[in-house]
């Protein structure tokens, strides 16, 4: 009967004290039940952050290429967007180009789309530069569940002495994505500010579905769950990487990464990301090139490759789709340079 009446704005309170329990064991994560709010997911953890921090003309920074819907959540709250670039450590911490920022949105656990880890040194260098510039740091804990090799990272909030970094993470990866269930660490002094606004905004998220996930979590099978699911998806990848060496060699090179559920495969021979996937699609293999995650021109032409969703037999028959696509898609970027060439010479 009582889950009949509604609930705390920030939350179902067993699953609050859950979640806190969950974040402090295995992400390092450092924050009492009250700090969490219970969201929809990572989505609507941006939009409520956006209302909140962001006027019009503020400047936010966003790694690049990164995902998108967080560029269109700050554009659509007037902020001025700027893409600040990677390397093998994760976004680069760069004065000139984090100037004036209000807010830094990253994805430092497994970073979306190049799937890279973002060292410790360089998460500690953010965070002292958020101290002096009294920004913040919107940290979304995107697929870090499923770490596939190497020591578990910390989440960068678990470093945060200054109450300057905004936690979110979402259940819809790890579980089904119809489950549309999230948290939000908010830091103490502005608790109060997101409990209000989402009282006035979506009141609470459905009862019945946090309730539910928080016997989930309670009970055990929420941890027994993702302990099989990395094995599983640790054997679909090491597939994929097998395939790729086999029949990809000369046309993709697969990046490496540590967790995930998608990895990239960096273009060879000159190909276009776009063309690529095309050719791709016509044999019936999904990949997404990396320009659509890109802002302004991509250094280096890739394809994001799924491999979670699908089985070994599946992932082996589309890297053999893939090959034949990208084996025709390099016969033709040959002839266009050619083609180039001529008309350069002519």
């Amino acid at each position: 009967m009582q889950l009949l009446l509604g609930c705390d704005p920030m939350g179902y309170g067993p699953l609050r004290d859950a979640v806190a329990d969950y974040l402090s064991t295995s992400r390092g994560v450092n924050c009492r039940p009250d700090q969490i709010a219970i969201v929809s997911g990572v989505q609507e953890a941006l939009d409520l952050t956006a209302r909140l921090f962001l006027n019009p003309g503020d400047r936010v920074c966003l790694e690049n290429p990164g995902y998108v819907g967080a560029y269109k959540v700050f554009e659509a709250a007037g902020a001025k967007v700027s893409a600040v670039g990677l390397d093998d450590e994760g976004m680069k911490v760069h004065a000139q180009r984090l100037l004036g920022a209000r807010l830094v949105y990253l994805t430092p656990g497994h970073q979306f789309p190049l799937g890279i880890t973002m060292s410790l040194s360089r998460r500690l260098e953010l965070l002292e530069w958020a101290r002096k510039s009294g920004a913040l740091i919107f940290e979304d804990d995107y697929d870090s569940e499923y770490r596939y090799s190497g020591p578990p990272i910390p989440a960068m909030q678990g470093f945060d002495r200054n109450g300057l970094v905004i936690f979110a993470g979402s259940f819809s990866k790890v579980l089904f994505p119809s489950l549309r269930l999230g948290y939000l660490v908010i830091p103490p002094d502005l608790m109060t500010l997101f409990a209000a606004t989402i009282s006035l905004t979506v009141r609470h998220a459905p009862l019945a579905e946090q309730a539910v996930l928080c016997d989930f979590i309670t009970e055990g099978h929420f941890a027994r769950h993702l302990r099989r699911m990395r094995e599983v998806y640790a054997e679909r990848l090491s597939v994929l990487l097998e395939a790729a060496r086999e029949r990809l060699a000369g046309l993709l090179e697969i990046s490496k990464i540590e967790a995930g559920l998608q990895t990239v495969g960096w273009l060879c021979q000159g190909m276009d990301g776009e063309s690529a996937t095309r050719a791709a699609a016509a044999r019936e293999v999904e990949v997404f090139p990396l320009s659509r995650y890109t802002q302004g021109t991509a250094a280096r032409e890739g394809l994001q490759l799924g491999f979670a969703a699908v089985d070994a037999r599946e992932i082996r028959r589309g890297v053999q789709g893939l090959a034949t696509a990208l084996e025709v898609e390099s016969k033709t970027s040959e002839r266009r340079r050619r083609s180039r060439n001529i008309d350069k010479t002519s």
